[in-house]
């Protein structure tokens, strides 16, 4: 009878145990894991590197959401074109294959959304104190649905900079000057009127392979904003800088919209202000690194020039009423855009 008694004793025990890791591990679990599920994972794809305005976006991002969502949410920032270049990642996005990407506004975005290319319109904006007035109000009341009907929840726009001209043929001191450059542009048909206002030949190339396009002299030159002429090492195969500002060029966040309604609010909510958080940090930590940038170029060798800017302004002033442009852009938007800056 004893012996049973110290059988049954020694089973309360070890039930007890298991009992006990069992309470311990679920513990554990919930620790890791609040929600008990798979944490959300948010895929970002970016085309640049490290250093590059579309991945300090990113990285923003990240920062941002961590703070004001205490919940299961990963966060993994494919840099580099790892993914593909802007039109790859902007077509992962929309497919859902990749839940959001940072990409140049006015580059691949386009081909869904076409009025985007206001941005591309030359010497639209004097300053960055006019182009963030617009871009936060009057292009995301416009054009936010726009991009809602095609697929995706735009969530803002970052900074890539003023984009200027850049070449390995001769100093651009008036718009004279650029004629029969062949220049790297992006692929958007209202480059190709830009550039043949200014009578140089448009060449489509992806960012991620137009450092070996310049260096193999595929094409003569490039326009891009002084951060990532210098974070992506042009200087090495460019020897002359145009400080032209021919537009503003900013970087849009997008996320798919299916991915997007399908979160809960809470998800939601906090990703909305996670985006509206990172901007302004973003944007100021590209403005606080454009003037080491461009003395980094300068010592590097490359010859910088301000050019007379009112000759490319004329040159360009009517290109918004162009009928290959107006199919493009609304020229009521430019106008709006003109009124409100």
């Amino acid at each position: 009878m004893k012996k049973n008694v110290s059988i049954a004793l020694m089973l309360v025990v070890i039930l007890g145990m298991l009992v006990g890791c069992g309470e311990k591990s679920t513990s554990d679990a919930e620790k890791g894991n609040k929600s008990g599920k798979a944490p959300v994972e948010i895929k970002i794809a970016t085309v640049g590197n490290e250093e590059h305005q579309s991945t300090i976006m990113a990285k923003l991002f990240e920062e941002e959401l961590e703070k004001v969502y205490d919940g299961d949410v990963k966060v993994s920032i494919y840099s580099n074109g790892s993914l593909g270049g802007e039109r790859e990642a902007a077509e992962g996005v929309k497919l859902g294959t990749i839940q959001m990407t940072v990409v140049t506004s006015d580059g691949a975005l386009p081909a869904w959304v076409p009025d985007i290319q206001v941005l591309s319109i030359p010497y639209l904006f004097e300053n960055k104190e006019q182009a963030f007035k617009i871009l936060d109000g009057v292009m995301s009341e416009q054009l936010n649905p726009k991009f809602e009907k095609q697929g995706f929840k735009h969530l803002g726009f970052g900074e890539l900079g003023f984009r200027h001209f850049t070449n390995n043929k001769k100093e651009i001191r008036s718009v004279k000057d650029m004629e029969g450059l062949s220049i790297r542009v992006q692929e958007a048909p209202i480059w190709f009127a830009l550039m043949k206002s200014l009578k140089a030949s448009a060449v489509p190339v992806s960012f991620n392979e137009l450092y070996t396009a310049l260096q193999q002299g595929m094409v003569d030159g490039q326009e891009n904003p002084i951060a990532s002429i210098a974070t992506s090492k042009f200087n090495e195969v460019q020897k002359y800088l145009t400080l032209d500002g021919h537009t503003y060029a900013a970087v849009s966040m997008v996320m798919n919209k299916s991915f997007y309604d399908g979160l809960s609010e809470e998800l939601k909510s906090a990703i909305d202000q996670a985006a509206k958080n990172s901007i302004p940090r973003q944007r100021k930590a590209i403005d606080d690194k454009e003037q080491a940038y461009l003395k980094q170029l300068e010592d590097s060798g490359m010859v910088i020039t301000d050019p007379d800017k009112k000759s490319f302004v004329e040159a360009t002033k009517d290109l918004y009423t162009k009928e290959e442009v107006k199919k493009l852009v609304d020229p009521n938007l430019v106008e709006l855009v003109m009124q409100n800056k």
